[in-house]
């Protein structure tokens, strides 16, 4: 087998686990007759610039090292294209590669993997989720979540993920409920109060956080998850069901499914795979089978 692989390599991903990662997914990938060569981009910007180079050049696969960013910035660079996608999962959450059935934590296993997919010609399609010109694998965050990156990403100190942690104290604090515009598909337009609307093309975000619990990769749908307005306490009761994903049973709580979805508040900014998207109104469209992955 005589092909070539782009690893695109986030070296600061899980505090140095996707440099570590990408030299036993390499030689798994090169054990396999693969060739391979790894792109480090200086910035994000340079990053995508080389990955499109990539997959317009002619890449055999486009291998994402590290976390759900660059996942995300991988799929900005081949959605739609045909080129497929190989997770090597190495960040903190890794959500899309443990929805996805992925290797994580392993590179060498998740390296043969890949090299595995292409000898087989084995790759699923998975649809995904648009807004504007950006692609999402997982979730599209809008309210209390969102406002909790919003408030961390400004934060100076604490350092790492514990910035987030007081950034949600300081916003439960700050607690209200978010008067909301909605349209699933091509339903009249409603108002609403809610505390947050997450649009899960995946299960989950943030590190296992199942907020659209019942989500499918693959068929044509969005689930949207509405948590409405609700107190302090019934927040601190309903936040921990997230990680079992039985928060929906909850009187507070309600799912929708749709394919495009518009969402319009005031001071509300969106989050897609994590990734600041920009304030709402955002239209969020799914796009069926968007994306080979390598499985």
């Amino acid at each position: 087998m005589t092909s070539d692989v782009t690893l695109l390599v986030n070296p600061t991903s899980g505090r140095g686990r996707g440099a570590r990662a990408a030299a036993p997914a390499a030689d798994a990938l090169r054990a396999a007759g693969l060739a391979v060569r790894t792109v480090v981009g200086s910035d994000a910007a340079d990053a995508l610039a080389q990955a499109h180079k990539a997959v317009d050049g002619g890449t055999a696969a486009l291998v994402a090292v590290g976390g759900d960013g660059m996942v995300s910035l991988a799929l900005q660079a081949v959605a739609g294209t045909g080129t497929p996608l190989g997770v090597v999962a190495a960040g903190t959450g890794n959500d899309f590669a443990r929805v996805a059935g992925l290797p994580v934590g392993d590179p060498a296993a998740a390296g043969s993997t890949i090299a595995a997919a292409l000898r087989d010609g084995r790759s699923r399609r998975l649809d995904l989720g648009r807004t504007g010109h950006r692609w999402f694998g997982t979730i599209l965050a809008s309210g209390f979540d969102s406002r909790v990156n919003d408030r961390g990403n400004r934060m100076r100190w604490p350092t790492g993920r514990f910035r987030y942690d007081v950034a949600m104290l300081a916003e439960l604090a700050a607690l209200r409920p978010i008067r909301y515009r909605v349209q699933f598909d091509d339903a009249p337009e409603r108002e609403l109060d809610a505390t947050l609307i997450a649009v899960g093309n995946g299960s989950s975000y943030g590190g296992g956080m199942r907020m659209c619990a019942d989500a499918e990769m693959d068929d044509g749908l969005f689930d949207i998850c509405v948590v409405g307005p609700c107190s302090r306490r019934t927040l601190l009761r309903v936040f921990p069901l997230v990680y079992s994903g039985s928060h929906p049973r909850h009187p507070v709580v309600t799912v929708h499914r749709a394919a495009r979805v518009r969402l319009a508040a005031e001071g509300v900014t969106g989050y897609a795979d994590g990734e600041r998207v920009g304030p709402l109104p955002l239209l969020a469209e799914t796009v069926p089978g968007a994306l080979r992955l390598l499985v």
